[in-house]
């Protein structure tokens, strides 16, 4: 297998997440003015995101700062996946599955406690990637730089080796700092011809 990496994000690039509308929804079916379910969850965000929480305590937080029952909550949560999931990029995933035998592969994807569990359940990237990182599960989300380090050093490949695609431009340009070569996605035909053109590129 050559030294040539492709590592790549979840949502907005190997997922499709348009907007839902849901915490919206959520605040006019409480009766609270826009917003404000997202400020106040503001910090299960924030401590979801770096595993300094987990799952039951994140719904603990939910149901006591919104006053919603059990029931509730879980549909909460049901309306929070359904926009975090998405749905498969396909043309992308399918072009990815076909590189497995030339370069190597992996995810680089800032998270929330419950992911890998969902995501590996709905789209397999277990089987895509040899290594999945997960913001929650190393405590530090992209742009920092450690999140790149932490993903090469699982992969064992060198930064200058590596592609990383993101649909965040502070994170591509993260990953250049951190070494890396980087390309901002917006569609599949460009993400595909640039991945094309570093697995066939000489090694670094």
């Amino acid at each position: 297998m050559g030294s040539r990496c492709v590592i790549l994000d979840i949502g907005g690039v190997l997922e499709l997440t348009p907007p839902t509308g849901w915490l919206h929804q959520w605040d006019e079916r409480l009766g609270l003015p826009a917003g404000t379910s997202d400020r106040r969850l503001d910090d299960v965000w924030r401590d979801g995101a770096v595993g300094r929480i987990g799952e039951t305590e994140v719904r603990a937080r939910i149901g006591a700062r919104l006053g919603l029952d059990a029931i509730q909550v879980e549909s909460f949560m049901a309306d929070l996946w359904d926009e975090y999931l998405g749905a498969p990029n396909v043309e992308l995933i399918e072009y990815v599955r076909r590189l497995r035998s030339r370069c190597r592969l992996g995810i680089l994807s800032n998270s929330f406690v419950g992911a890998r569990e969902l995501e590996t359940a709905m789209y397999r990237f277990d089987e895509l990637v040899e290594q999945i990182v997960y913001s929650h599960e190393i405590g530090v989300r992209k742009p920092d730089p450690r999140a790149f380090e932490m993903t090469c050093a699982l992969l064992q490949v060198r930064p200058v080796n590596c592609l990383f695609i993101d649909d965040y431009d502070v994170n591509v340009e993260a990953a250049r700092a951190a070494g890396m070569q980087a390309h901002l996605f917006e569609d599949d035909a460009r993400t595909i011809a640039r991945i094309a053109t570093h697995v066939r590129s000489a090694a670094g």
